[in-house]
């Protein structure tokens, strides 16, 4: 493998996740309207990519499997979630865990991961891999490479080397959100966060 699986050192209690960003009723990061959650910490550092500040594993904002679930629950509109980062694998087994808590109430569940399906289905895979992997229904796989990006309305990844998973048949037809597009969520304190495949995450004053 071109890439070191070794696990970093998180430090993270159990029952709990270190997130870097949280948002509900988003359309670009998936089918429908759905709650987006991007972890903290990922050492691929991949040139241009989206999102640098989550990067670092250090503790950022922590949280419980159950409130975040909770949370994603309590607004009517979150047709599925998805997670993002940051790398999600690195948190396979707290987020398989919130996946199933989430699938059971009648959500879909979709990944972004920097890792190919086959890295992840191999022996040296984070912990937890299978246990996330079994939980989702759409897998987008493979690091972002600068020198491949995409801006295409018609391409759901980001780079020509990533590739669409779609583990149920039910979303064979809902892959319809594109690699350029953004979106822009005002918050009642003012602040806004951008997100979307053209731009970085960003939360802003």
């Amino acid at each position: 493998m071109s890439y070191s699986t070794v696990q970093p050192a998180i430090e993270i209690p159990p029952g709990y996740l270190n997130i870097m960003g949280y948002v509900d009723e988003s359309e670009v990061n998936g089918p429908g309207c759905r709650a987006v959650v991007w972890v903290q910490g990922c050492s691929r550092a991949c040139s241009g990519c989206f999102n640098p500040a989550s990067w670092s594993f250090e503790i950022n904002q922590l949280i419980s499997i159950d409130d975040l679930a909770e949370k994603i629950l309590s607004n009517p509109k979150n047709q599925g979630v998805t997670f993002s980062g940051g790398e999600p694998f690195w948190q396979a087994p707290a987020l398989a865990e919130l996946a199933k808590q989430l699938k059971s109430a009648g959500l879909s569940v979709m990944s972004f991961s920097g890792f190919t399906l086959k890295e992840l289905q191999s022996d040296k895979a984070p912990k937890g891999s299978q246990a996330l992997l079994a939980q989702l229904d759409i897998l987008i796989d493979g690091p972002y490479v600068e020198s491949l990006a995409l801006n295409d309305p018609n391409s759901p990844v980001s780079s020509r080397n990533q590739q669409v998973h779609i583990f149920n048949p039910a979303f064979q037809d809902q892959i319809t959100w594109a690699s350029d597009q953004i979106e822009i969520h005002i918050f009642k304190d003012g602040s806004r966060l951008v997100t979307g495949f053209r731009g970085r995450l960003e939360l802003e004053d």
